[in-house]
């Protein structure tokens, strides 16, 4: 899930020690595969051939893998082909002696290893596609824009703290979106930005951030940098560095109104979650149409951003914007002027 392999799924930690994980959707889909495998086959004996195929099939992915790996651990060319035709040489053989299986059941083999990879194939391409049209902009050309917003009192303020989850990996960089959700769609004035940032990382159990201070009580960056076994409670551990921040003296977060400033009152926080559908207005080929529109559907029934990213649903506002990957060029539209005219 955190490679962009899987769609996200609520995990829930079994103990309190490194390494459990309980996922419950994972889990379910196990359990309506067992049963459905059980009642279709009914004995073990049944099973032989489909049985006989997924372990083929497994060795087959298992060598490919290894392949993968040392090609990104840059092994030497020559052990890497070698390794291949020797291991792919004895696991063809098995696969095309275990084929006459298939109408005994081996079938049922590919249809589950096909699902799954069309899932996550489904997944990885239509989040490249959806990554390729993401715009960021320099933040320095707007932060200007950002604190002449921050003072305008003629605008209703939006919320003392307002909290945007950013992709960008550059912290001199943001998303257009952003920008165009803060200043254009529907000025959203506060009294302080924050741009959250999750970077994941290759050590499964890392947990350190960095605060970059933009504008001192008025922008700032919090970069998360978790394992990728890490789960992002993101609400729980901003809540922790926004503590250590008060503490140290870093930043003031007592609501702005007179009344409640008097009572050193905390100002309320506002997290803004953006997310995109596929729309309309697009002209795709037939076979990235279909990817697109499987990527959102199973989007629309996997985990919803703003509860991967373990946010209180009280405080979250979600806001949609249209994915236009290939805009319609030609509208073959005609004015009909009425005879009057």
């Amino acid at each position: 899930m955190r490679s962009n392999l899987w769609p996200k799924s609520k995990i829930n930690d079994t103990t309190a020690e490194r390494g459990p994980l309980y996922i419950p959707g994972i889990n379910t889909v196990l359990v309506v595969g067992c049963f459905g495998i059980t009642l279709y086959f009914r004995t073990s004996s049944n099973m032989e051939a489909a049985y006989g195929l997924a372990i083929t099939l497994c060795m087959l992915a298992t060598s490919l893998l290894f392949a993968n790996f040392l090609v990104s651990r840059r092994s030497t060319k020559i052990f890497i082909y070698l390794y291949l035709i020797v291991y792919l040489t004895i696991e063809l053989s098995f696969l095309f002696a275990n084929l006459d299986k298939f109408p005994h059941g081996g079938f049922v083999t590919l249809i589950v290893g096909g699902g799954l990879f069309t899932i996550m194939y489904v997944w990885f391409r239509a989040r490249k596609v959806k990554n390729r049209y993401i715009e960021f902009v320099r933040l320095e050309q707007y932060l200007p824009k950002i604190q002449e917003l921050s003072n305008d009192l003629t605008i209703p303020k939006y919320a003392t703290h307002l909290v945007y989850l950013t992709s960008a990996n550059n912290p001199k960089e943001i998303e257009h979106k952003i920008i165009y959700s803060t200043l254009n769609r529907k000025p959203k004035r506060a009294d302080i930005y924050w741009f959250v940032h999750v970077d994941t990382q290759d050590d499964p159990y890392t947990s350190d951030y960095t605060v970059e201070t933009i504008i001192p009580n008025e922008v700032i960056r919090v970069e998360f940098r978790l394992g990728f076994r890490m789960e992002p409670r993101i609400n729980l551990m901003f809540r922790k560095v926004v503590e250590d921040m008060v503490a140290n003296k870093e930043v003031n977060i007592t609501s702005r109104y007179e009344s409640l400033q008097r009572n050193n009152v905390v100002g309320d926080f506002q997290f803004i979650v953006l997310e995109k559908f596929l729309s309309q207005d697009n002209e795709l080929p037939f076979f990235k149409k279909i990817i697109m529109k499987l990527y959102f559907w199973i989007k629309s029934i996997s985990l919803s951003e703003e509860r991967g990213f373990g946010l209180e649903q009280s405080n979250v506002t979600v806001e949609k914007f249209p994915l236009i990957v290939a805009p319609v060029n030609k509208l073959q539209l005609k004015r009909i002027f009425s005879e009057d005219e």
